[in-house]
């Protein structure tokens, strides 16, 4: 059978509803296939509709890609919009912040009414006026900068104490939920799935309804006021514990039965065997950890009593409406740690999460 292309025409000297319509005496894909065999001509024809129809998709998927990185994009700048002007607005003049973002700060510290023999209290209320954003400033000035770094070293102290009160919680953190979560492991029963049941439920609390039983304790045990107080709590932590136990379970059952096959020990399996093939999930557990109580604000305000052990989280949280420039810059020097940490560990946070298990070949 022959499925060549025959275009029609139709016959203009008859009306329009009696006429009739012919076949074309020319045809250009019959002339470009009648020196073709039978075969080579269906061929031809059938890859013509082919490369016609795969430009068609080719085209659709260009514009779905086009419309999808045009959203991704939105979304990107709308989420870098706030770090962007931290870093621009740290290297404007005083005088300059205080014109473009007087408002805010004026709206937060006005004061009310007192009455007879009472002290005026500070509230804050609603912007009502816009704020000036911008991304330029007139006059870059590096001078927050160097008051922050060389002339107050009182930032420069609680940036030390974020570094003292974390790294111990991510170290200790990590080493726990290690060795929990190789118990949940391998060795499994009714009591200790009520246990990590548990560990879940405690995961899903927030901080704030532990905060009073935590300061309880702390106090029971004398340690109120010091870095263990916010330390202690912070290794004891039930995410790291829940998200390794998942992650360790997917391990094929397979090697551990060989390595005791082959009369490895239980810390031998765990040191040569779970803990190389965890190395992903521990890498994303100590990110997430990391900037988890790398931003706490509630319990250093509530443990620790004296102001010169509060890390720099805390600081930022009290902004005052003189220091305004010197606060955009320590918010800057205070996101150099995560975004470093990001950057270097951000294929171990994709492995860690997205990891299905087995062994790569």
């Amino acid at each position: 059978m022959n499925l060549t292309y025959q275009p029609i025409i139709r016959d203009e000297t008859r009306p329009y509803r009696t006429a009739v319509v012919k076949k074309a005496d020319t045809d250009p894909l019959q002339e470009q296939a009648s020196a073709l065999p039978r075969q080579e001509t269906i061929r031809w024809v059938g890859k013509r509709r082919k490369s016609t129809s795969l430009k068609k998709r080719k085209r659709k998927s260009l514009i779905t890609r086009v419309i999808l990185f045009a959203i991704a994009l939105l979304f990107a700048s709308s989420f870098l919009m706030p770090i962007v002007l931290t870093c621009a607005n740290s290297f404007m003049q005083e005088t300059e912040i205080t014109s473009n973002y007087g408002v805010i700060f004026e709206s937060l510290t006005q004061q009310e009414p007192a009455y007879w023999g009472e002290q005026k209290s500070f509230k804050s209320s609603y912007v009502s006026k816009s704020a000036n954003l911008k991304f330029i400033p007139d006059m870059v000035t590096l001078k927050q900068y160097y008051t922050v770094l060389l002339q107050s070293p009182d930032y420069l102290l609680k940036f030390w104490n974020s570094v003292i009160l974390v790294v111990p919680i991510v170290a200790g953190q990590v080493f726990i939920a290690l060795a929990a979560a190789y118990c949940f492991t391998r060795f499994r029963s009714f009591k200790k799935e009520i246990l990590f049941f548990a560990y879940v439920i405690m995961m899903l609390m927030p901080y704030q309804v532990t905060l009073v039983p935590n300061f309880l304790v702390t106090k029971w045990l004398g340690i109120l006021d010091t870095r263990a107080a916010v330390i202690l709590p912070g290794i004891f932590s039930t995410f790291s514990v829940f998200l390794l136990t998942k992650f360790m379970r997917r391990i094929p059952n397979g090697l551990i039965e060989a390595a005791e096959l082959d009369g490895a020990t239980e810390w031998q399996i765990f040191t040569r065997i779970c803990i190389p093939l965890c190395k992903s999930a521990i890498a994303s557990t100590a990110i997430l950890v990391f900037i988890d109580y790398w931003n706490m604000v509630e319990q250093p305000l509530i443990l620790l009593a004296d102001q010169d052990k509060h890390p720099l989280s805390v600081f930022l949280s009290q902004i005052n409406n003189g220091e305004v420039g010197l606060a955009f810059a320590v918010a800057v020097i205070y996101m150099i740690p995560t975004i470093l940490i990001y950057l270097y560990g951000e294929e171990y946070l994709i492995d860690g999460i997205s990891y299905s298990g087995g062994v790569k070949g």
